[in-house]
């Protein structure tokens, strides 16, 4: 059995005094909840009053970035020391966001999949075809040439820690949520590309989260696909009540 991954994306939300007040009430709703893991990924200046609110508790926090490199001139960057330092135990990596606006490529997100693996992360890698490229019938293809380069050079030894996200870019943010056979198809790819790298064994044991207008009204049906180890949040994850009616779908 899988162990399903709840995973909030914050996004660019949030202030530090925010981040405290968001766990003060969160924390007390969720404190009983072993069945799943669960996750905060706040934007960096949160994470130092995202792990001091949530230290000792059943939730974990995460990163929405990191650099590859252990350290150098690269102004406005993250690295994973410096995570590991505050406390962070989980950093997603390749967003479609970081892939749309910021230049990410198959290769950085490989390179950081590497150095996240490396140090002891657990990598939430995201994948996914936008909407021209479902419409052309290309969605295998771009999940396997994604999956194909994120993997390349690793072995399953090292991927111990790894998750992926499926996020179909055209349901990110626009109320439409991927059907559960449209998602159920994407995971097997996903997880047949894993497979071919890593094995069987290590196949049936990774997690592959879905991501993309996830709400508290369609979780428990997408949490009842047997492909779908867990959910990526993004806006519904901001309102405690609202994130904590996902965790308990």
């Amino acid at each position: 059995m899988r162990k399903k991954l709840i995973a909030a994306n914050w996004k660019m939300y949030k202030t530090p005094e925010q981040t405290t007040a968001f766990f003060t009430e969160f924390l007390p709703m969720v404190a009983d909840h072993t069945r799943d893991e669960i996750v905060v990924c706040p934007p960096f200046v949160d994470l130092h009053a995202a792990v001091e609110a949530a230290s000792g508790s059943n939730v974990a926090v995460g990163a929405q970035n990191v650099h590859w490199e252990k350290e150098g001139a690269f102004t406005g960057e993250i690295s994973v020391g410096m995570l590991s330092a505050v406390g962070v135990t989980h950093v997603i990596i390749g967003h479609s966001e970081r892939r749309q606006y910021f230049n990410e490529t198959d290769d950085t997100v490989n390179h950081k999949l590497k150095t996240a693996l490396e140090n002891g992360f657990t990598p939430i890698v995201c994948v996914g075809e936008v909407l021209e490229e479902r419409e052309a019938g290309l969605t295998e293809d771009v999940l396997r040439r994604q999956c194909m380069r994120a993997f390349h050079g690793i072995s399953a030894r090292k991927a111990a820690k790894l998750t992926i996200a499926y996020e179909p870019v055209w349901a990110i943010g626009t109320g439409k949520t991927a059907t559960p056979d449209c998602c159920n198809d994407a995971h097997l790819v996903i997880r047949h590309e894993a497979e071919k790298v890593f094995g069987k064994e290590f196949s049936e044991g990774l997690r592959i989260l879905y991501g993309g207008s996830v709400k508290p009204d369609n979780a428990s049906t997408l949490m009842s696909e047997e492909e779908i180890d867990g959910v990526l949040v993004g806006g519904a994850s901001l309102d405690p009540v609202s994130f904590t009616k996902i965790v308990k779908y």
